[in-house]
């Protein structure tokens, strides 16, 4: 088999381009993937992650790495569908990293068109191969694999491996958090159940349904769904979103026993010193938990408190006494920097746009005042040290009580407990907004990503699926921090490859040249060409689309 070689040579692909002349041309996201898996093949995190995957297969005819790096493209790629992986790839950058030696792009020099030759990893199948495993292997390997099994791997070795890649910051912080997974209400999604949930989609008991009027109860429906608990690893700056560990349960499986227990093992896993904060909310209130996290593993934890504990009212008791106020002014977090500098012109006019909507704005609200009882005006926080009337933490504990004070006299109060004596008052509130903070991230990870995009009604391809994307997204994350791009973590999957120096890219190929083209440049270059090339050029396309539906 002879190779071919191509040479990047992108002022003569525009050249000719521009007469409407070029042999192919492909969507290639492969320059920002490939680099991705260089890293990962580079550092080893493929052949660590293979070693020890738990497959229920004796004997492994592809090795499990092939496995595993085309689980993450697909994944990369926001494709679920294993039916999707010759597409992906083609397109993508996977095998540009895996080397000549296991696949190469030929070009047939009569017309022009790029093929794809694999060599395959046993000699099974003597017929020429266009990926390097076959589509089914990659699903008959996902669905035989045990959930549990997977779970334990990703928990584990998966967790130390990150603590290896120095992915944890070392202030320490982890947050506990529970989610819904939601399906469609098809009933043969193997575990699922269907809830009543209200608006925000938050579970409805049945005393609360009771309690609804009608017009509420229409707001809300019925839907299948199941449920995942994660224990994530962040940072102030936002610039850290790590899936720590991770359990898929039934809808109505508690959360709580599931979360102390990757606590318990992610430190086995990882080791003591690495989680230092806890941030959960109200679902995962117990003190006896609380207390055991301080006492054998030295981790501090801050959680608010419901409203009918005990706790709560020793500490209204409190504070009618002389105790100290301050007001809490939140952090701000610094916001993302526009991609390019705009236009000074039309800055100009955005600035003057917004002058004129707040007058609007201004106006609106003196002609219709707000509901003083709906405006807010501040927040004011004292710190109540060593409460130990709840009976179940074997700890003393430090209340942060807040109050939330609106226009018409009123104000909402609540209470957050921290096992560290020495916090102010106002780091604690801090601390907890981290936790808050982390709902725009899970919609980043539901929607962009397409977490709950299922293809399979299959309990162990759900798992796997919530499993690798949680794998995929932690990693390309290390992967920007080690590159300089942490701030691309806080981006969307689409804005993070297009704002990458090497993201998505059009490939124009010409005798033997090619070139790489941003989708705006190549869109530029088609849409200015003359008359004649833009007929050369539609004809070619129109070849190239026919020979692809006859292959």
């Amino acid at each position: 088999m002879d190779l071919v070689v191509f040479e990047n040579d992108k002022p003569y692909v525009i050249n000719e381009a521009r007469e409407g002349r070029f042999d192919y041309l492909e969507l290639a996201s492969d320059v920002a993937e490939t680099k991705f898996f260089q890293f990962l093949f580079g550092q080893g995190i493929v052949d660590q992650l293979a070693d020890h995957y738990p497959s229920p297969r004796h004997r492994e005819c592809v090795p499990l790495g092939m496995y595993v790096s085309s689980q993450l493209s697909l994944r990369l790629h926001g494709s679920h569908s294993f039916h999707s992986y010759p597409l992906i790839v083609r397109s993508g950058g996977l095998l540009d990293a895996l080397g000549p030696e296991i696949a190469q792009r030929q070009v047939d020099l009569a017309n022009g068109r790029v093929t794809i030759h694999c060599q395959g990893f046993n000699h099974r199948n003597r017929k020429p191969r266009a990926t390097p495993c076959d589509l089914d292997y990659l699903r008959k390997l996902a669905k035989q694999t045990e959930p549990q099994a997977l779970e334990a791997w990703y928990n584990r070795q998966v967790a130390a491996l990150y603590g290896q890649l120095n992915a944890y910051d070392p202030e320490g912080l982890f947050v506990g958090d529970g989610s819904y997974l939601f399906v469609p209400d098809n009933e043969h999604y193997e575990g699922s159940q269907r809830f009543l949930f209200d608006p925000h989609n938050h579970p409805v008991s049945k005393e609360e349904e009771q309690k609804m009027t009608p017009a509420q109860r229409k707001r809300c429906r019925w839907r299948r769904c199941y449920r995942v608990v994660f224990l994530l690893h962040i940072d102030r700056a936002g610039e850290r979103f790590v899936v720590a560990g991770l359990r898929v349960m039934r809808a109505n499986q508690a959360e709580a026993p599931a979360l102390w227990d990757l606590l318990e093992t992610f430190v086995d896993a990882v080791g003591r010193g690495v989680l230092k904060v806890l941030l959960v909310d109200r679902g995962f209130i117990d003190g006896s938990q609380i207390g055991r996290l301080k006492t054998e593993f030295g981790v501090d934890t801050v959680i608010p408190i419901r409203k009918n504990m005990d706790i709560l009212q020793d500490v209204r008791g409190i504070v009618t006494l002389d105790v100290p106020w301050e007001e809490y002014r939140p952090a701000r977090r610094e916001t993302l920097q526009p991609p390019r500098t705009k236009d000074p012109v039309i800055a100009k006019r955005e600035k003057k746009r917004q002058k004129t909507l707040a007058k609007k704005r201004a106006a609106a609200e003196r002609e219709n005042p707000p509901d003083p009882s709906k405006v807010f005006e501040r927040t004011l926080i004292t710190k109540v040290p060593q409460l130990t009337s709840w009976s179940e933490c074997p700890v003393p504990l430090t209340g942060v009580y807040s109050k939330d004070c609106y226009a018409d006299g009123h104000e909402d109060d609540w209470l957050l407990v921290t096992t560290n004596p020495d916090w102010a008052a106002a780091e604690v509130r801090d601390y907890y907004a981290l936790r808050t903070d982390i709902e725009e991230r899970h919609r980043q990870v539901k929607c962009f990503w397409d977490l709950t995009r299922f293809h399979s009604t299959a309990w162990n391809l759900i798992v796997n699926q919530v499993v690798f994307v949680a794998l995929t997204y932690s990693l390309l994350q290390i992967h920007l921090l080690q590159q300089g791009h942490q701030a691309l973590n806080r981006c969307t999957r689409e804005t993070t490859r297009r704002l990458l120096p090497d993201g998505d890219r059009v490939i124009i190929y010409r005798q033997q040249y090619f070139g790489y083209f941003t989708l705006l440049e190549h869109a530029e270059l088609m849409l200015s060409l003359e008359d004649k090339a833009r007929r050369k050029a539609l004809a070619k396309i129109r070849r190239l689309q026919k020979d692809e539906l006859a292959s």
